[in-house]
Protein backbone atom coordinates (compact mmCIF):
# COMPACT_ATOMS: atom_id res chain seq x y z
CA UNK A 1 0.00 0.00 0.00
CA UNK A 2 1.49 3.38 -1.04
CA UNK A 3 1.44 6.47 1.09
CA UNK A 4 -1.50 8.03 -0.76
CA UNK A 5 -3.71 4.93 -0.26
CA UNK A 6 -2.83 4.80 3.43
CA UNK A 7 -3.77 8.45 3.83
CA UNK A 8 -7.08 7.91 2.08
CA UNK A 9 -7.97 4.93 4.30
CA UNK A 10 -7.15 6.81 7.47
CA UNK A 11 -9.05 9.94 6.49
CA UNK A 12 -12.04 8.42 4.73
CA UNK A 13 -12.66 4.91 6.23
CA UNK A 14 -14.07 5.39 9.72
CA UNK A 15 -16.01 2.11 9.95
CA UNK A 16 -13.65 0.57 12.49
CA UNK A 17 -13.77 3.63 14.69
CA UNK A 18 -17.58 3.85 14.46
CA UNK A 19 -17.96 0.15 15.25
CA UNK A 20 -15.74 0.48 18.32
CA UNK A 21 -17.69 3.54 19.40
CA UNK A 22 -21.02 1.71 19.00
CA UNK A 23 -19.71 -1.27 20.98
CA UNK A 24 -18.47 0.97 23.75
CA UNK A 25 -21.78 2.84 23.82
CA UNK A 26 -23.79 -0.38 23.97
CA UNK A 27 -21.59 -1.79 26.74
CA UNK A 28 -21.82 1.42 28.72
CA UNK A 29 -25.61 1.46 28.30
CA UNK A 30 -25.85 -2.19 29.34
CA UNK A 31 -23.64 -1.57 32.35
CA UNK A 32 -25.68 1.48 33.31
CA UNK A 33 -28.91 -0.50 33.03
CA UNK A 34 -27.56 -3.38 35.09
CA UNK A 35 -26.11 -1.00 37.67
CA UNK A 36 -29.45 0.79 37.96
CA UNK A 37 -31.28 -2.52 38.34
CA UNK A 38 -28.75 -3.75 40.89
CA UNK A 39 -28.95 -0.56 42.90
CA UNK A 40 -32.76 -0.70 42.84
CA UNK A 41 -32.69 -4.31 44.05
CA UNK A 42 -30.14 -3.46 46.73
CA UNK A 43 -32.28 -0.53 47.83
CA UNK A 44 -35.33 -2.78 48.12
CA UNK A 45 -33.39 -5.36 50.12
CA UNK A 46 -31.93 -2.67 52.37
CA UNK A 47 -35.36 -1.12 52.86
CA UNK A 48 -36.86 -4.50 53.74
CA UNK A 49 -34.01 -5.20 56.15
CA UNK A 50 -34.36 -1.79 57.77
CA UNK A 51 -38.13 -2.23 58.04
CA UNK A 52 -37.71 -5.66 59.65
CA UNK A 53 -35.07 -4.30 62.02
CA UNK A 54 -37.26 -1.32 62.93
CA UNK A 55 -40.24 -3.62 63.53
CA UNK A 56 -38.13 -5.87 65.74
CA UNK A 57 -36.77 -2.93 67.73
CA UNK A 58 -40.28 -1.51 68.15
CA UNK A 59 -41.62 -4.86 69.37
CA UNK A 60 -38.71 -5.29 71.78
CA UNK A 61 -39.15 -1.75 73.07
CA UNK A 62 -42.85 -2.31 73.73
CA UNK A 63 -42.20 -5.67 75.42
CA UNK A 64 -39.47 -4.12 77.55
CA UNK A 65 -41.71 -1.26 78.67
CA UNK A 66 -44.57 -3.67 79.44
CA UNK A 67 -42.31 -6.01 81.41
CA UNK A 68 -40.76 -3.18 83.39
CA UNK A 69 -44.15 -1.60 84.13
CA UNK A 70 -45.30 -4.95 85.50
CA UNK A 71 -42.04 -5.27 87.45
CA UNK A 72 -42.59 -1.87 89.11
CA UNK A 73 -46.11 -2.84 90.16
CA UNK A 74 -45.02 -6.23 91.51
CA UNK A 75 -42.09 -4.76 93.44
CA UNK A 76 -44.52 -2.34 95.02
CA UNK A 77 -46.60 -5.28 96.24
CA UNK A 78 -43.54 -7.13 97.52
CA UNK A 79 -42.37 -3.99 99.36
CA UNK A 80 -45.76 -3.67 101.02
CA UNK A 81 -45.89 -7.32 102.11
CA UNK A 82 -42.28 -8.03 103.06
CA UNK A 83 -41.05 -4.55 104.05
CA UNK A 84 -37.37 -4.87 105.05
CA UNK A 85 -37.18 -8.37 103.55
CA UNK A 86 -38.30 -7.11 100.13
CA UNK A 87 -34.73 -7.12 98.80
CA UNK A 88 -34.39 -10.78 99.77
CA UNK A 89 -37.54 -11.68 97.84
CA UNK A 90 -36.26 -9.76 94.82
CA UNK A 91 -32.96 -11.66 95.00
CA UNK A 92 -34.87 -14.94 94.99
CA UNK A 93 -36.89 -13.62 92.04
CA UNK A 94 -33.73 -12.85 90.04
CA UNK A 95 -32.58 -16.45 90.43
CA UNK A 96 -35.98 -18.01 89.79
CA UNK A 97 -35.14 -18.68 86.13
CA UNK A 98 -32.75 -21.36 87.47
CA UNK A 99 -34.56 -22.54 90.58
CA UNK A 100 -38.18 -22.44 89.40
CA UNK A 101 -38.07 -21.94 85.62
CA UNK A 102 -39.77 -18.53 86.05
CA UNK A 103 -38.98 -14.94 85.25
CA UNK A 104 -38.64 -12.49 88.14
CA UNK A 105 -42.07 -11.06 87.34
CA UNK A 106 -43.71 -14.48 87.34
CA UNK A 107 -42.02 -15.29 90.64
CA UNK A 108 -43.16 -12.10 92.37
CA UNK A 109 -46.67 -12.47 90.98
CA UNK A 110 -46.84 -15.94 92.52
CA UNK A 111 -45.36 -14.78 95.84
CA UNK A 112 -47.89 -12.01 96.31
CA UNK A 113 -50.78 -14.42 95.69
CA UNK A 114 -50.33 -16.21 99.03
CA UNK A 115 -47.81 -14.26 101.13
CA UNK A 116 -50.39 -12.42 103.21
CA UNK A 117 -51.56 -15.73 104.73
CA UNK A 118 -47.96 -16.90 105.08
CA UNK A 119 -46.96 -13.74 106.96
CA UNK A 120 -49.99 -14.01 109.20
CA UNK A 121 -49.18 -17.62 110.11
CA UNK A 122 -45.59 -16.60 110.91
CA UNK A 123 -46.58 -13.70 113.13
CA UNK A 124 -45.32 -11.09 110.65
CA UNK A 125 -41.75 -12.44 110.48
CA UNK A 126 -40.86 -11.11 107.02
CA UNK A 127 -37.41 -12.71 106.82
CA UNK A 128 -38.76 -16.16 107.53
CA UNK A 129 -41.75 -15.55 105.27
CA UNK A 130 -39.43 -14.64 102.39
CA UNK A 131 -37.48 -17.87 102.87
CA UNK A 132 -40.58 -20.06 103.18
CA UNK A 133 -42.24 -18.38 100.19
CA UNK A 134 -39.20 -19.21 98.08
CA UNK A 135 -39.34 -22.82 99.29
CA UNK A 136 -43.05 -23.01 98.46
CA UNK A 137 -42.58 -21.65 94.93
CA UNK A 138 -39.70 -24.02 94.30
CA UNK A 139 -41.89 -26.88 95.55
CA UNK A 140 -44.63 -25.79 93.13
CA UNK A 141 -42.21 -25.77 90.19
CA UNK A 142 -40.71 -29.11 91.21
CA UNK A 143 -44.17 -30.67 91.45
CA UNK A 144 -45.14 -29.32 88.02
CA UNK A 145 -41.96 -30.69 86.43
CA UNK A 146 -42.06 -34.08 88.14
CA UNK A 147 -45.77 -34.84 88.20
CA UNK A 148 -46.79 -33.09 84.96
CA UNK A 149 -49.48 -30.88 86.50
CA UNK A 150 -49.79 -27.37 85.10
CA UNK A 151 -48.21 -24.64 87.20
CA UNK A 152 -51.51 -22.75 87.19
CA UNK A 153 -53.37 -25.66 88.81
CA UNK A 154 -50.68 -25.97 91.49
CA UNK A 155 -50.75 -22.23 92.19
CA UNK A 156 -54.53 -22.40 92.51
CA UNK A 157 -54.14 -25.25 95.00
CA UNK A 158 -51.72 -23.25 97.19
CA UNK A 159 -53.94 -20.19 97.03
CA UNK A 160 -56.78 -22.43 98.21
CA UNK A 161 -54.66 -23.79 101.08
CA UNK A 162 -53.98 -20.19 102.14
CA UNK A 163 -57.77 -19.77 102.48
CA UNK A 164 -58.24 -23.12 104.29
CA UNK A 165 -59.71 -24.67 101.15
CA UNK A 166 -58.18 -28.12 100.53
CA UNK A 167 -60.34 -29.35 97.66
CA UNK A 168 -57.45 -28.99 95.20
CA UNK A 169 -54.92 -31.00 97.23
CA UNK A 170 -55.21 -33.82 94.72
CA UNK A 171 -53.84 -31.41 92.05
CA UNK A 172 -50.40 -32.09 93.54
CA UNK A 173 -50.68 -35.83 92.78
CA UNK A 174 -48.97 -36.80 96.03
CA UNK A 175 -51.46 -39.53 96.89
CA UNK A 176 -53.81 -37.39 98.98
CA UNK A 177 -57.40 -36.47 98.15
CA UNK A 178 -58.93 -33.02 98.21
CA UNK A 179 -60.37 -32.97 101.73
CA UNK A 180 -59.43 -31.51 105.11
CA UNK A 181 -58.95 -35.02 106.50
CA UNK A 182 -56.49 -35.82 103.69
CA UNK A 183 -54.48 -32.65 104.36
CA UNK A 184 -54.37 -33.65 108.01
CA UNK A 185 -53.08 -37.07 106.97
CA UNK A 186 -50.40 -35.43 104.82
CA UNK A 187 -49.28 -33.31 107.75
CA UNK A 188 -49.13 -36.33 110.05
CA UNK A 189 -47.02 -38.16 107.47
CA UNK A 190 -44.73 -35.13 107.22
CA UNK A 191 -44.42 -35.02 111.00
CA UNK A 192 -43.38 -38.67 110.98
CA UNK A 193 -40.71 -37.75 108.41
CA UNK A 194 -39.26 -35.19 110.82
CA UNK A 195 -40.98 -31.98 109.70
CA UNK A 196 -40.97 -29.26 112.37
CA UNK A 197 -44.11 -27.16 112.68
CA UNK A 198 -44.63 -23.74 114.25
CA UNK A 199 -47.92 -24.63 115.92
CA UNK A 200 -50.21 -27.52 116.73
CA UNK A 201 -52.50 -28.84 114.01
CA UNK A 202 -55.58 -31.00 114.50
CA UNK A 203 -59.00 -32.00 113.22
CA UNK A 204 -62.05 -30.81 115.13
CA UNK A 205 -64.96 -33.09 115.92
CA UNK A 206 -66.71 -31.69 112.85
CA UNK A 207 -63.73 -32.64 110.68
CA UNK A 208 -62.38 -29.11 110.29
CA UNK A 209 -58.59 -28.85 109.96
CA UNK A 210 -56.92 -26.30 112.20
CA UNK A 211 -53.44 -25.60 110.82
CA UNK A 212 -51.21 -22.67 109.87
CA UNK A 213 -50.53 -22.11 106.20
CA UNK A 214 -46.77 -22.00 106.86
CA UNK A 215 -46.96 -25.47 108.43
CA UNK A 216 -48.92 -26.75 105.44
CA UNK A 217 -46.16 -25.59 103.05
CA UNK A 218 -43.58 -27.23 105.32
CA UNK A 219 -45.53 -30.50 105.27
CA UNK A 220 -45.80 -30.51 101.47
CA UNK A 221 -42.07 -29.85 101.20
CA UNK A 222 -41.26 -32.77 103.50
CA UNK A 223 -43.49 -35.19 101.59
CA UNK A 224 -42.16 -34.08 98.19
CA UNK A 225 -38.58 -34.45 99.44
CA UNK A 226 -39.35 -37.98 100.59
CA UNK A 227 -40.82 -38.74 97.15
CA UNK A 228 -37.73 -37.43 95.35
CA UNK A 229 -39.53 -34.41 93.88
CA UNK A 230 -37.57 -31.65 95.60
CA UNK A 231 -34.83 -30.09 93.46
CA UNK A 232 -36.28 -31.40 90.20
CA UNK A 233 -36.53 -27.99 88.54
CA UNK A 234 -32.95 -26.97 89.29
CA UNK A 235 -31.66 -30.31 87.98
CA UNK A 236 -33.81 -30.21 84.86
CA UNK A 237 -32.72 -26.64 84.13
CA UNK A 238 -29.25 -27.98 83.40
CA UNK A 239 -29.93 -31.52 82.21
CA UNK A 240 -33.19 -31.67 80.21
CA UNK A 241 -34.48 -29.92 77.09
CA UNK A 242 -37.79 -28.84 78.61
CA UNK A 243 -36.19 -27.63 81.84
CA UNK A 244 -33.39 -25.71 80.11
CA UNK A 245 -35.86 -24.08 77.69
CA UNK A 246 -38.01 -22.93 80.62
CA UNK A 247 -34.90 -21.48 82.27
CA UNK A 248 -33.94 -19.74 79.02
CA UNK A 249 -37.40 -18.19 78.69
CA UNK A 250 -37.18 -16.86 82.25
CA UNK A 251 -33.70 -15.42 81.63
CA UNK A 252 -34.89 -13.77 78.41
CA UNK A 253 -37.88 -12.13 80.13
CA UNK A 254 -35.56 -10.81 82.84
CA UNK A 255 -33.28 -9.37 80.15
CA UNK A 256 -36.22 -7.68 78.41
CA UNK A 257 -37.21 -6.10 81.75
CA UNK A 258 -33.62 -4.98 82.40
CA UNK A 259 -33.45 -3.13 79.06
CA UNK A 260 -35.96 -0.53 80.32
CA UNK A 261 -34.59 -0.30 83.89
CA UNK A 262 -32.37 2.49 85.18
CA UNK A 263 -29.16 1.57 86.95
CA UNK A 264 -29.36 -2.17 86.33
CA UNK A 265 -26.22 -3.98 85.22
CA UNK A 266 -27.65 -5.24 81.94
CA UNK A 267 -24.46 -7.23 81.32
CA UNK A 268 -25.45 -9.60 84.13
CA UNK A 269 -28.79 -10.34 82.47
CA UNK A 270 -27.14 -10.77 79.07
CA UNK A 271 -24.69 -13.26 80.61
CA UNK A 272 -27.54 -15.14 82.31
CA UNK A 273 -29.44 -15.41 79.03
CA UNK A 274 -26.40 -16.44 77.00
CA UNK A 275 -25.51 -19.08 79.59
CA UNK A 276 -29.06 -20.45 79.49
CA UNK A 277 -28.94 -20.63 75.67
CA UNK A 278 -25.68 -22.60 75.89
CA UNK A 279 -27.32 -25.06 78.27
CA UNK A 280 -30.23 -25.53 75.85
CA UNK A 281 -27.72 -26.24 73.08
CA UNK A 282 -25.87 -28.74 75.25
CA UNK A 283 -29.14 -30.61 75.82
CA UNK A 284 -30.53 -30.36 72.27
CA UNK A 285 -27.43 -31.13 70.16
CA UNK A 286 -26.86 -34.65 71.58
CA UNK A 287 -30.52 -35.47 70.86
CA UNK A 288 -30.17 -34.28 67.26
CA UNK A 289 -27.03 -36.39 66.87
CA UNK A 290 -28.84 -39.39 68.31
CA UNK A 291 -31.79 -38.86 65.97
CA UNK A 292 -29.53 -38.73 62.92
CA UNK A 293 -27.69 -41.80 64.13
CA UNK A 294 -30.99 -43.59 64.72
CA UNK A 295 -32.18 -42.71 61.21
CA UNK A 296 -28.96 -44.15 59.79
CA UNK A 297 -29.42 -47.35 61.77
CA UNK A 298 -33.05 -47.55 60.64
CA UNK A 299 -32.11 -47.21 56.97
CA UNK A 300 -29.35 -49.80 57.38
CA UNK A 301 -31.79 -52.23 58.99
CA UNK A 302 -34.61 -51.70 56.50
CA UNK A 303 -32.52 -51.67 53.29
CA UNK A 304 -31.93 -55.48 53.13
CA UNK A 305 -35.64 -56.13 53.71
CA UNK A 306 -36.61 -53.69 50.95
CA UNK A 307 -34.05 -55.25 48.61
CA UNK A 308 -35.43 -58.71 49.38
CA UNK A 309 -39.04 -57.70 48.80
CA UNK A 310 -38.41 -55.43 45.80
CA UNK A 311 -38.55 -58.19 43.09
CA UNK A 312 -41.86 -59.44 44.48
CA UNK A 313 -43.25 -55.91 44.60
CA UNK A 314 -42.18 -55.26 41.01
CA UNK A 315 -43.64 -58.53 39.72
CA UNK A 316 -46.96 -57.93 41.50
CA UNK A 317 -47.43 -54.18 41.32
CA UNK A 318 -45.79 -53.27 38.01
CA UNK A 319 -48.13 -55.32 35.74
CA UNK A 320 -51.15 -53.77 37.45
CA UNK A 321 -49.69 -50.28 36.96
CA UNK A 322 -48.93 -51.00 33.27
CA UNK A 323 -52.44 -52.38 32.76
CA UNK A 324 -54.00 -49.35 34.44
CA UNK A 325 -51.91 -47.02 32.27
CA UNK A 326 -52.93 -48.86 29.14
CA UNK A 327 -56.60 -48.70 30.10
CA UNK A 328 -56.28 -44.97 30.74
CA UNK A 329 -54.67 -44.42 27.33
CA UNK A 330 -57.36 -46.48 25.55
CA UNK A 331 -60.04 -44.49 27.36
CA UNK A 332 -58.52 -41.18 26.22
CA UNK A 333 -58.21 -42.31 22.59
CA UNK A 334 -61.79 -43.66 22.60
CA UNK A 335 -63.07 -40.42 24.03
CA UNK A 336 -61.31 -38.39 21.34
CA UNK A 337 -62.65 -40.63 18.55
CA UNK A 338 -66.17 -40.37 19.93
CA UNK A 339 -65.96 -36.58 20.18
CA UNK A 340 -64.35 -36.12 16.76
CA UNK A 341 -67.62 -35.72 14.71
CA UNK A 342 -68.84 -33.00 17.05
CA UNK A 343 -65.50 -31.23 16.83
CA UNK A 344 -65.54 -31.38 12.98
CA UNK A 345 -69.10 -30.04 12.89
CA UNK A 346 -68.12 -27.13 15.14
CA UNK A 347 -65.23 -25.97 12.93
CA UNK A 348 -67.36 -23.85 10.52
CA UNK A 349 -69.04 -22.13 13.41
CA UNK A 350 -65.67 -21.32 14.94
CA UNK A 351 -64.45 -19.92 11.61
CA UNK A 352 -67.58 -17.75 11.11
CA UNK A 353 -67.53 -16.26 14.54
CA UNK A 354 -67.39 -12.50 15.14
CA UNK A 355 -64.22 -10.77 14.07
CA UNK A 356 -61.82 -9.91 16.83
CA UNK A 357 -61.75 -6.26 17.92
CA UNK A 358 -59.10 -4.11 16.27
Amino acid sequence: MNLLDLYAKITMDTSGYEKGLDDATNKASSFSSKLKSGLATAAKVSAAALTAAATGVAALTKASIDQYAEYEQLVGGVDTLFKTASDKVQQYADKAYETAGMSANEYMNTVTSFSASLLQSLGGDTEKAAQMADQAITDMADNANKMGTSMEMIQNAYQGFAKQNYTMLDNLKLGYGGTQAEMYRLMKDAEALGAKFNSEFYLTEKGTLVADFADITTAIHAVQTEMGITGTTAREASTTIQGSVASMKGAWQNLVTAIAADGWDIGVYVDNFVSSVKVVGQNVIPRVQQILSGIGELVTAIAPMIAQELPTLISTVLPAMVSAGAQLLVGLVTGLITALPDLVAAVPQIGSGPAPPT
